[in-house]
């Protein structure tokens, strides 16, 4: 088997474009792995898998064949370990398995660019994106009423503070399933210190999440707000973004 260079060069560069629209997203919403890594990714599969189909053909005696899915298996199990990096357990929640989710994709999308199935690292790469950037909407619309939810406050360390968190969600009917307090963060400029409490809380069908997040801000010593490790802003508190 033979490829010519542009044709490595055209599959290369696919395979840096596709996985980069896929890392641009990831990048956006700020997560552990973003727009270069996904690149990276995708453009070491697409390498190794011709490397694997046209590399070793030369090398390889009369009565034999190569086997280019030797390489793309190892590929596979190799992203795993990169993919189980992306995912943290913090205090009763998971994170990052949609980023490692994408990252076994895009490595699927490389391994496809390199073999010359051009057809179907595209349509795979816009059906991840479709399912990125418009299901996300959807999952919240239909079915985050049924789970458990992290919520983050940061805050001015004082006397009270957890008292008046907790009566806000009280008031809310937001039950408490856990809580957890880190350590304190000395801002010597200001001469305070910072803490994050992060809560796992079951929220009831009706909550007002504009209420909720508006008191949360309003509490004296609150200086930010996060729902689901995404910032609530005063804007999107008040346009009822959640």
């Amino acid at each position: 088997m033979y490829i010519s260079e542009w044709e490595i060069v055209l599959r290369l560069v696919l395979a840096v474009v596709l996985g980069g629209l896929i890392g641009f997203e990831r990048e956006h919403h700020n997560r552990p792995a973003g727009f270069r890594t996904h690149i990276l990714v995708c453009a070491g599969s697409a390498l190794l898998m011709m490397v694997s189909a046209y590399g070793f053909t030369a090398h390889v005696g009369n009565g034999f064949e190569s086997d280019p899915g030797r390489i793309a298996a190892g590929v596979v199990t190799g992203i795993g370990f990169i993919g189980a990096g992306t995912i943290l357990q913090q205090r009763g929640s998971i994170r990052g398995l949609t980023t490692a989710a994408t990252i076994w994709v895009v490595s699927g999308v490389g391994l496809a660019v390199g073999i010359g199935f051009y057809l179907g690292s595209v349509v795979t790469t816009a059906l991840a994106l479709t399912s990125l950037l418009t299901l996300r909407r959807v999952e919240r619309s239909f079915f985050y009423r049924r789970r458990l939810k992290r919520l983050t406050v940061r805050a001015i360390d004082q006397p009270g503070l957890l008292g008046r968190i907790g009566s806000t969600l009280g008031e809310a009917m937001v039950n408490i399933r856990k809580s957890e307090l880190s350590t304190p963060e000395q801002r010597d400029e200001e001469g305070v210190e910072l803490i994050n409490i992060e809560f796992l809380v079951e929220v009831p069908r009706d909550l007002n999440y504009k209420w909720l997040f508006s008191s949360l801000r309003e509490l004296e010593g609150v200086t930010e707000v996060y729902w689901e490790g995404e910032p609530v802003t005063g804007e999107e508190s008040q346009a009822g973004y959640f």
